[in-house]
């Protein structure tokens, strides 16, 4: 899987950080972050047949935000993430 950068992207978590991977994302005043991850062909050909996609998230003991995945671009507050779409 891997990240893609997408119209509408304001911000990019890690940019600094070599030990992580940069993430690009759109995120909004009150706390909203959205990403956009591509599957390659053989990643594709998985879910179809498996149905299942895993999420692995690093909370360093700390409490465990919450978290939606979606194959949708999502809404936030009913309306269109960036004025383009």
């Amino acid at each position: 899987m891997k990240i893609m950068e997408f119209d509408g992207c304001n911000t990019i978590y890690a940019k600094d950080q070599p030990e992580y991977l940069s993430l690009p994302a759109y995120r909004t005043d009150d706390g909203h972050v959205i990403s956009c991850w591509g599957l390659s062909f053989l990643e594709r050909l998985k879910v179809v047949f498996s149905g299942k996609i895993y999420l692995q998230v690093m909370t360093f003991n700390k409490p465990l935000q919450p978290l939606k995945m979606m194959v949708d671009r999502p809404l936030i507050n009913n309306k269109k993430t960036t004025p383009e779409d």
